[in-house]
Formats: C-alpha cells, sequence, structure tokens
C-alpha cells in the first residue's frame, strides 16, 4: 500500500562516520509493496529494512529530543556511576544479527490446541447476510436473569457498567427463540486497532465512532487478547482472575442489537447485508505477548511460539487490522511523558535512554534481535520501552499470518497532515460509506 512507511535515516558525509559534526537527516521511506515479506526468500531484502529502522532508531534515540542540532550525542558526561555506551560495539552487535529468521508460523491445530474452550466457543462460519461476523449463541441462563452481573469489566469501567445497565431493560427483547430454544446474537469485531501506543490509536478510535455504520463499544481497549483472556489486568499485579469469553463479547452486543434490529427489519429483502461493523482498539494487540512469558516461562523456547494474531486469524482469518506508527523517537519520548509520573526532563529521558540501549546491546550479545524485542525480562528492565519502536518486527510476525491487504498501516504524521484523505482511506479499507456521511463531525474534532 502506498501509505506504508519505516524510518531510516542518512548522514551528509559518510554513514559510517557517526560521530562528526554532520548532521542526521531523518526521512520515511516507502516500503510498499509489503507483499515480498511473506516469502522465505527475501531474506536480505527485510536485512535492508531492520537496517534502516533499528540502526537509526538506536542513532537518534538520544539525540532528537536533547534539542542540540549541533551533533549526535550518544553519551552523557563521563561519570563513574554511568558508564558511557559503546556506540561502534553496538553497531557491530546489530549487523551480526540483520540475518533474520522469520517466526515458525504454528499449525492450526497447535493454537486451536492451547486454548480448545475459546474455539469451541467461536464458530468457524458465521452468520452470511451480515457483513460483521455474528452468530447465533444458545442462550442457557434462567429467564430474567441479570447476563451482565459477573462481567468483570464492568468492574473495571463505569463507563460500560452504565452501558450495560442500559441494555439490560431490552436484553430479553433480543433474545430469539426457535425450536424451543433461547439464542442471543454474538459479534467479534469487524477490524481491530492494534497499535501502537502513542501513535494516534484514541485519535482514530474517537473519530471512527462518529461514522454511521461503526458501531464502538465505549471501552477502546478491553485488552482481552494480549492480557485479561490469561488472567492478567496489570503484570505487575500478578496473576488475577481469567476474564472469560463471554464478557469479552458482551462488549460487542450494543453492536449486536442494532444488527439485529436491522437483520429483522431486512429479513424480506433477498439478497441484503446488513452493513453495520464493530472493533476495538486495544493498543497492546500488535506488541504485547509478555503473558506467554509469565505463563509458560519453564519452556526452553527463547521466544514465544503462540503470538496473539495466531488466536485471532485462528477464529477471524478474514479481520481487518489498523495499525498507527510513527516516529519511533517521538513515540519514545510521548511514551515517556505519559507513563513517568515524576522529576520528568529531556536529561533524564536522555539518560534512561542510554540505560535502555546498553541493556538491549547486552542482549545482543547472545540472542536475535526477535528474541530482544520480545524478552519479557529485558522490557521490564529498561527504564523506557525502547522495544516497542522496533515495528518492522512485529510487523513481520503480523504478516506471517495475515496477508497484506487485510492490513492498513497508517503513519501519524500523514494522518495529521491530511486527516480528510487518511480517514477516507481507512474507509475504503473498512468498506463502509463514503467521507462525505461523517466529515462534518470528525473534522470538527480536535487531533490530540
Amino acid at each position: 500500500m502506498d501509505n506504508t512507511h519505516c524510518l531510516q535515516s542518512s548522514s551528509e558525509a559518510d554513514g559510517s562516520n557517526h560521530n562528526s559534526g554532520t548532521s542526521l537527516v531523518i526521512k520515511w521511506i516507502s516500503l510498499s509493496p509489503l507483499s515480498y515479506l511473506r516469502a522465505g526468500s527475501t531474506k536480505l531484502k527485510v536485512v535492508s529494512f531492520l537496517f534502516g529502522l533499528t540502526l537509526s532508531f538506536f542513532i537518534v534515540a538520544s539525540y532528537i529530543l536533547t534539542w542540540d542540532k549541533t551533533g549526535i550525542l550518544i553519551t552523557p558526561a563521563p561519570s563513574p556511576l554511568r558508564p558511557s555506551l559503546d556506540m561502534r560495539s553496538l553497531l557491530r552487535n546489530i549487523l551480526f544479527k540483520l540475518d533474520y529468521t522469520p517466526r515458525r508460523v504454528p499449525d492450526e491445530r497447535e493454537v486451536i490446541g492451547s486454548d480448545p474452550e475459546l474455539f469451541s466457543a467461536i464458530p468457524q462460519r458465521f452468520l452470511p447476510q451480515v457483513k460483521n461476523p455474528c452468530w447465533l449463541a444458545e442462550y442457557l441462563s434462567e429467564p430474567g436473569t441479570d447476563p451482565y452481573r459477573r462481567n468483570l469489566f464492568t468492574l473495571r469501567s463505569k463507563s460500560f457498567k452504565t452501558v450495560c445497565d442500559n441494555m439490560r431493560t431490552s436484553f430479553q427483547g433480543h433474545l430469539h427463540h426457535r425450536d424451543g430454544k433461547v439464542y442471543r446474537l454474538r459479534c467479534l469485531p469487524y477490524f481491530y486497532i492494534i497499535g501502537q501506543p502513542k501513535c494516534g490509536t484514541t485519535d482514530l478510535f474517537h473519530r471512527l465512532r462518529l461514522h454511521g455504520e461503526i458501531k464502538f463499544t465505549t471501552m477502546k481497549e478491553p485488552h482481552w487478547w494480549t492480557r485479561k483472556r490469561f488472567g492478567y489486568v496489570r503484570f505487575k499485579d500478578g496473576l488475577k482472575a481469567r476474564f472469560p469469553l463471554e464478557d469479552y463479547l458482551d462488549l460487542f452486543d450494543m453492536a449486536a442489537h442494532r444488527i439485529q434490529e436491522h437483520m429483522l427489519a431486512n429479513s424480506s429483502t433477498e439478497n441484503s447485508e446488513v452493513q453495520f461493523i464493530t472493533g476495538e482498539a486495544s493498543a497492546s494487540t500488535m506488541w504485547d505477548n509478555q503473558a506467554w512469558s509469565y505463563l509458560h516461562g519453564d519452556k526452553e523456547e527463547a521466544e514465544p511460539l503462540l503470538l496473539a494474531q495466531d488466536f485471532i486469524h485462528t477464529v477471524q482469518p478474514n479481520a481487518k487490522i489498523i495499525i498507527m506508527l510513527r516516529d519511533p523517537v517521538e513515540r519514545l519520548y510521548s511514551d515517556y511523558l505519559y507513563f513517568k509520573v515524576a522529576n520528568k526532563s529531556m536529561e533524564d529521558f536522555h539518560q534512561k535512554v542510554i540505560d535502555s540501549l546498553q541493556l538491549f546491546q547486552a542482549c545482543l550479545l547472545n540472542s536475535t534481535l526477535r528474541y530482544c524485542v520480545y524478552n519479557t525480562d529485558l522490557s521490564n528492565a529498561m527504564p523506557v520501552r525502547l522495544n516497542l519502536g522496533m515495528y518492522i518486527v512485529f510487523l513481520l510476525d503480523w504478516l506471517t499470518v495475515f496477508q497484506r491487504d487485510q492490513i492498513l498501516i497508517l503513519p501519524l504524521e500523514e494522518y495529521a497532515a491530511n486527516l480528510g484523505a487518511t480517514i477516507q482511506k481507512v474507509f475504503e479499507f473498512l468498506n463502509v460509506g463514503t467521507y462525505a456521511v461523517a466529515k462534518d463531525k470528525i473534522e470538527d474534532m480536535i487531533i490530540h
């Protein structure tokens, strides 16, 4: 796609002279088409992308936001307590790791066998007359029972609890009776906005809610595929109660009710597909597979064998994926400002980047780039989330299971500069109505 980009750096002088006084030029280069990345014979091309992203990210992470544009600052002032970063050694380590080996894609039976309860509850085929993935599930609770009384999401979100209170009053009217049994319409998201954090996903989420054919839940980020279905809300709090699939599906009941109403209204019309869709925007879905290491830390495998996309693809092979990216240095600084609560400064950020780079360098001495990007212990040890900016590793892994035309990549810089054209591109990707439907409402909103 034309809007797919990656960060590349170049020097006005010799590219190897990184400690000279030359200025660093940062530019976005097109990665389209990315379809060739799915082939096993393209290792050299993958290397060039990894080099363009990884090398530039390491070089500029401690440079751009120090506001000193006269040179590239790699180390802070010498201090016996703060050993300087050996940049040349780091670059050598990166070069040795650029022979990138694609992940082993698990067999579908492996994915299903890892969570048979999940896959027994979701059918292999969805209702043909509905654009969104929906199905009729037998409702086994007693009549009059509160369907949301045990939903764990209501304990975490007051807004969703209010939604459940409102849906409860009309719930019985949305049940479907047939052959002595009772059914309810269940739906999964038609699309997922999967990341990255601090790249504009919240802004896009709220804009898409204004479109008449898109029915979102009130909860932007359920983090179900990456955390809550395993029993993690915050990893530092340890293992808690698992959020069952039923609780996750409840998030999309508003959309399911609207879809059901239009199914009944269109029942007399042949070949009329209900066009309403729903989605979710958990910014952890693209990168966060930490639950694997916590639950399977005793296994010998160095990298997670099953990723979130393996499960999503198995239940929804036709899912649409939207990814928002940003200059990884700016993303890292925004991430730092958002999560660090005290004593924030450019100098503190600079030092935390240096500390994180040293830890990452130590990992690269003995491990692959992919291992270091996914390593939970390393991620927890780094004072800033450096690994989230290694976009290419995550993109390649998503492309092992989803086709290129199922993934829309939006650079935040393009999104902010050309909002109308970018939103139209999203509408076309989701096959919803024209931009004119929601143009006035969407453009009145302020980009955060």
